[in-house]
């Protein structure tokens, strides 16, 4: 079982996701991060790339891994719409991800996400269940 919702917040948007292992979760979060930035079914897995990510802890971990993501979209423009944990650990995340280059005719309703935010950000297992709170800056 995995799952996001998304939440308001004042000028900002979030998510809480849900998910029944770590590497769910960090799927999950992107997965959710992106739902408000496009439809992915309007996304073709054309290109994969390699991620590696190293933090101090799951938080920091989940910071660094989202704003990866939102650096692909806006340094590269790269829409991504697959995302594949490879490993993943307390201080350290592998992972590959599939999308494609904007497409100005096709992707015309992309929203712009600037950063994930340290504001209210949880990564917590619960009674068996991982469970994650992020806050964007939109």
């Amino acid at each position: 079982m995995k799952k996001y919702r998304v939440i308001e917040h004042t000028a900002d948007i979030g998510i809480e996701a849900e998910a029944d292992s770590l590497e769910e979760l960090f799927e999950v979060a992107a997965e959710g991060m992106f739902s408000f930035i496009i439809d992915p079914s309007l996304v073709s897995e054309v290109e994969r790339r390699h991620v590696e990510i190293d933090a101090a802890d799951l938080e920091e971990l989940m910071f660094s891994w989202l704003n990866e993501l939102a650096y692909m979209l806006g340094a590269d423009g790269l829409l991504l719409s697959r995302f594949d944990i490879e490993r993943v650990a307390t201080t350290r995340l592998e992972a590959m991800v599939w999308g494609e280059p904007i497409d100005p005719d096709r992707h015309r309703d992309a929203e712009e996400v600037k950063a994930a935010t340290y504001h209210q950000m949880a990564v917590e297992k619960r009674e068996g269940t991982w469970l994650a709170r992020i806050i964007f800056d939109v």
